[in-house]
């Protein structure tokens, strides 16, 4: 027979599978708001916002298309957990060159000139900058054409979240150590509670039990 504690390492194992196996299922699905086939991800032409652009695609995806909708800005990191991409479509889209461009600029940068997704990617706002390919545009620009709070402003949300995320993992680390502890420190009280009931003990109070009970 299976210990309490080999069935409880069976529902870990059997829990952890089954979240890699739903997160699986997650990243290869077709974003709702757009169509797949193969390992294209077709979001073109569908009002897309900003906001209500998905927020992942297939880890496979090799085309993405995100043309002619509603884009300001890309979220940060969209593109980076996409391996295999080769071609992006982005032309078409009133992209906005302040610091939120920052982003999606870095990205066509570090990619290889034959991908080519800067073409077209042109600045509608602010007027200063209309008309301008967003991978020439230098920080200096961004920074001259806007406000600079609005820039520290990005910053300072930048450095909470990571501040958020580093306080969430210590706590995380804090609770796992505290669980273990408590754990060894049961296991510790209960072995010491069987080794003190020995077998005499147990012989002599069922001795007391009977001598009781002939009394009554």
């Amino acid at each position: 027979m299976c210990s309490r504690d080999e069935v409880g390492n069976m529902k870990g194992l059997l829990l952890l599978g089954l979240l890699l196996f739903l997160e699986g299922q997650r990243s290869s699905a077709c974003p709702q708001l757009c169509s797949c086939h193969g390992d294209q991800v077709d979001c073109s032409s569908r009002s897309l916002t900003s906001s209500s652009l998905p927020t992942t695609f297939p880890a496979g995806t090799t085309e993405l298309l995100l043309h002619n909708n509603m884009l300001t800005a890309l979220p940060i990191g969209l593109l980076d957990d996409l391996p295999s991409l080769h071609s992006v479509s982005l032309h078409g889209n009133p992209w906005v060159c302040d610091c939120g461009i920052l982003y999606l600029r870095a990205w066509l940068l570090r990619q290889p000139p034959s991908l080519k997704s800067y073409l077209e990617v042109n600045c509608s706002s602010p007027p200063s900058l209309r008309g301008r390919l967003v991978v020439y545009i230098t920080e200096e620009e961004l920074l001259n054409s806007n406000h600079y709070w609005y820039c520290d402003l990005a910053l300072a949300s930048q450095v909470c979240l990571f501040v958020l995320v580093v306080v969430q993992a210590v706590l995380l680390v804090a609770l796992i150590i505290f669980l273990k502890k408590f754990e060894k420190l049961s296991n510790e009280a209960k072995r010491i509670t069987e080794e003190s009931f020995t077998p005499e003990e147990s012989q002599k109070e069922n001795e007391y039990t009977s001598f009781m009970d002939s009394r009554i």
